[in-house]
């Protein structure tokens, strides 16, 4: 199962490797990882995407609760949470073909940013699943580069 995990952490150097290191310590791939300051400069939020077992990453957010740089820690993955991922995508693009992936791009609530002579690159930011649904579409027109945020989230008021 994957699972979104967020963490509010002082903003101190180390605290990104020792949680690094505790999760895969305990086996498991962060598929993503975005950290940012949150408005007070002080504190950032991580926003981990795991995957995993619930039992064993239950644990897993317990021991991440103990760090000492750790303010709070918050699983997503069963709570109502908004979440969104940039991503930038270089395409070939020969100008018979331009059209269709521009049309593509606006249909996918996606943005052409740049224009190169063999190739666009555009610009979408979305729910993780449509960026992937987006990508699929954008294979057969040879996708020269990619750079993904991963994914960030929040939890969503009752």
């Amino acid at each position: 199962m994957k699972h979104v995990i967020t963490a509010l952490v002082e903003n101190q150097p180390g605290v990104l490797a020792r949680i690094v290191g505790l999760i895969s310590g305990r086996g498991f791939n962060i598929e993503s990882l975005n950290v940012a300051p949150t408005q007070d400069n002080g504190v950032s939020r991580l926003t981990i995407k795991v995957l995993g077992d619930d039992r064993v990453l239950a644990q897993v957010t317990k021991q991440l609760n103990k760090l000492v740089d750790v303010i709070k820690v918050n699983d997503l993955t069963k709570k109502r949470f908004l979440n969104r991922e940039l991503v930038l995508i270089e395409v070939a693009a020969s100008p018979k073909r331009r059209a269709e992936i521009v049309e593509i791009a606006a249909l996918s609530d996606a943005k052409v940013v740049s224009v190169q002579v063999k190739s666009l690159t555009i610009q979408m930011v979305s729910e993780q699943e449509k960026v992937d649904d987006f990508l699929a579409l954008l294979k057969p027109f040879r996708i020269l580069d990619i750079s993904r945020t991963g994914v960030i989230a929040v939890a969503r008021g009752e």
